[in-house]
């Protein structure tokens, strides 16, 4: 008798799904008769969809474990189907939340109680949302007993040391039932700290309430109101955990000093939270104050070359005497990711205005930014304004601050390396005018398992924390989710109103990484700007490799791209212009010549010198500054009407002479590239 052949691991897990698929759809024409039902019966298929959604979780996890390499023999379009796999398995968990939601009305309608709305959920939301809230209430009733001695089981557990004394830094005001409030100044005797950042807390009157971790700070009765700045680390995770009462040496590292500065700014963010304008998980924002302490932070300072340790030569930028141009270095990751929309992201109130929506995003290994900071702009509609949408592949007119594909490349060793994103808002207040910008929510993507493979290629449907990434247990909302308790799919139904974030990680073509390669070894930018940063490497390369007449010299060099090309890329709308000037040169070009590498990187340093050299230090360009409509308009205003004269053929050289033109001082900086102070330095 001849041995069965093995079956593929991917053919196994398809059989499996549509056998899953089989029980799904039976079950469904069972529960169709529903009404005649007898209670007995309805709980029997209520539990057997529970049994079901854990088969497909399970077939879910073994899918995306699944590699190509593990199957024995080749399989043609095999992302294309796990994808479908994937789709199936979803659809199937959909059709069994409906069906166990059913189920569960049917149950509470028997018994004939519903339970009252929380206080705290008075957000306006869509009327999809209040249907969703209205079954997740119905099926926490139907399991109210059992929750409530879960809820008191978890509690014991998660019990901690107790009974010390901390004082509050701000005003709070209950949110819903069971919460304390408190003002600032106010002594209070904690008596259960949960890991959620909820924790029980006892006034001096012996009110007892939940109240958020994040407005406490130890009490020292000796020195009054004045706590130890110990204490004040104590509650703020920092990756280095110390046993209770040992001395936390304070972080002098600009990361930390960010986080301190931005703690610094919890008084403002009292009165915001306190006045119902932002949810108590917001917080100002830590990759905006890294932003602000220098250039260290900025893409400028990545496109810049590196040196070795040594300081003899450059690391990441070598010349390829064959092809004439520099070498492409590979590096450990490179890939593109796609922002495709924000959901369920808390409202402001009415007291701000909001200025920008938008995700920044870096290289992180949960300790210290490993990259440039690059931030996309979001879009968002009046009809769904808890949804943000980004716009994927830029081209033409559109700005490229608004391109949700972006391209990532990271030479670190580090095993923990991911990607931090941070949601964050600009605003301002209506009755101060004060402006600033807060954070919506992080969420860390790992790039590599524990055995160091990356992670695959899909969508990632990624759910938000609030607080810094220096915090843990913070929610975003904690009005929506601090209490999800119950059974699977009550949970299920609670996660589905979390703030989230959906991306998607795409592995490049062989076009895509001969482009990519050809960029530093870290670097974070927009796909739509790529082209022009390799021509800035390709003359930085010409500049400092192959026309430079001693390797010794480090005297300063004369080219003014090499000078104020960074300067550019710290303004998006007129790295939009010099796109829009490039796209118009190239499309009148022939093909043979759009071929010649040597020919198009002489067309760009003329379309840059005609463009770009009179706009910058043009004085009829205000300065840029981050969202401030008013001026975005008056520069592109000012933009347009000068590449339109360029258009009608006055060029760059007329700009410059002509009596109409005002233009700043002539500084030797716009001329001259300093390579040795532009350098980044190696710290390996």
């Amino acid at each position: 008798m001849l041995a069965r052949r093995p079956r593929n691991p991917l053919q196994a897990l398809q059989r499996r799904t549509q056998e899953l698929k089989l029980q799904v759809d039976g079950l469904l024409s069972e529960s169709q008769l529903k009404e005649a039902l007898e209670a007995s019966k309805r709980r029997d298929i209520y539990q057997r969809c529970i049994q079901l959604k854990q088969a497909i979780d399970e077939n879910k996890d073994a899918l995306q474990k699944l590699n190509k390499a593990d199957e024995p023999a080749p399989i043609g379009n095999y992302n294309q189907k796990k994808e479908d796999e994937h789709s199936l398995l979803d659809k199937l968990t959909h059709q069994l939340q409906e069906l166990a939601v059913s189920i569960s009305r049917e149950n509470i309608t028997e018994i004939g109680a519903l339970p009252e709305r929380e206080e705290g959920d008075n957000s306006a939301e869509e009327a999809e949302e209040e249907d969703d809230d209205e079954e997740e209430e119905s099926e926490d009733t139907g399991d109210e007993e059992e929750t409530e001695e879960e809820e008191k089981q978890e509690h014991e557990s998660q019990q901690q040391a107790t009974g010390k004394e901390y004082i509050a830094i701000g005003d709070f005001t209950a949110q819903q039932a069971g919460d304390l409030t408190f003002k600032k100044g106010e002594i209070l005797l904690v008596i259960e700290k949960n890991p959620d950042g909820w924790w029980i807390a006892k006034n001096t009157k012996g009110n007892k309430g939940l109240i958020p971790r994040t407005y406490l700070e130890p009490y020292n009765k000796e020195e009054g109101q004045d706590s130890s700045e110990e204490g004040s680390e104590e509650d703020t995770e920092v990756g280095d955990q110390t046993a209770e009462g040992a001395e936390v040496k304070q972080r002098t590292d600009s990361h930390w000093n960010a986080v301190r500065k931005a703690i610094s700014e919890i008084n403002t963010i009292d009165v915001l939270t306190t006045m119902g304008a932002i949810p108590s998980g917001f917080r100002p924002s830590m990759l905006f104050q890294l932003l602000e302490e220098g250039n260290q932070f900025q893409a400028s300072y990545f496109l810049q070359p590196e040196l070795t340790p040594s300081q003899l030569a450059f690391r990441d930028l070598m010349w390829d005497a064959k092809a004439g141009t520099i070498k492409s270095i590979p590096s450990r990751v490179s890939f593109i990711l796609t922002l495709w929309s924000c959901k369920m992201i808390p409202l402001p109130g009415t007291s701000i205005q909001v200025l920008s929506r938008h995700v920044s995003l870096c290289l992180f290994d949960g300790n210290k930014v490993l990259s440039n900071i690059h931030t996309v702009r979001a879009t968002w509609q009046p009809k769904k304004p808890k949804t943000w949408t980004f716009s994927p592949q830029v081209t033409g007119i559109l700005p490229c601050l608004l391109d949700g594909d972006c391209f990532i490349r990271s030479n670190s060793s580090s095993p923990d390396l991911g990607i931090l994103f941070e949601l964050g808002i600009s605003y301002i207040r209506n009755s101060t005018g004060e402006r600033g910008e807060l954070s919506c929510g992080w969420v860390f993507l790992k790039l590599f398992d524990a055995s160091g493979i990356p992670i695959p290629a899909k969508t990632y449907e990624l759910f938000l924390n609030g607080g810094t990434p220096y915090e843990k247990g913070v929610e975003v909302d904690p009005s929506v989710s601090r209490k999800a308790h119950g059974n699977v799919f009550h949970q299920m139904m609670m996660m589905r109103r979390q703030p989230q974030l959906l991306v998607k990680l795409r592995s490049s073509n062989r076009r895509s990484r001969n482009l990519l390669s050809l960029l530093p070894e870290t670097l974070i930018g927009s796909m739509c700007s790529i082209h022009l940063l390799i021509f800035y490497r390709q003359i930085l390369g010409d500049v400092l490799l192959k026309d430079r007449m001693s390797m010794q010299s480090a005297d300063l060099i004369s080219n003014t791209v090499l000078a104020t090309f960074p300067k550019l890329l710290e303004q998006p709308d007129m790295m939009d212009a010099l796109r829009s000037s490039w796209a118009e040169k190239e499309s009148t070009l022939k093909r043979s010549e759009k071929r010649d590498k040597e020919f198009l990187k002489a067309m760009f340093l003329l379309v840059y010198h005609n463009c770009m050299v009179p706009l910058l230090h043009s004085t009829l360009l205000p300065p840029y500054r981050w969202a401030e409509e008013e001026t975005e308009a008056a520069r592109w205003k000012v933009i347009t009407d000068f590449l339109k004269q360029n258009q009608d053929g006055e060029g760059g050289l007329q700009a410059l002479l002509s009596p109409h033109g005002v233009h700043e001082p002539f500084d030797i900086s716009e001329q001259t590239y300093d390579f040795l102070g532009e350098l980044r330095k190696n710290t390996a």
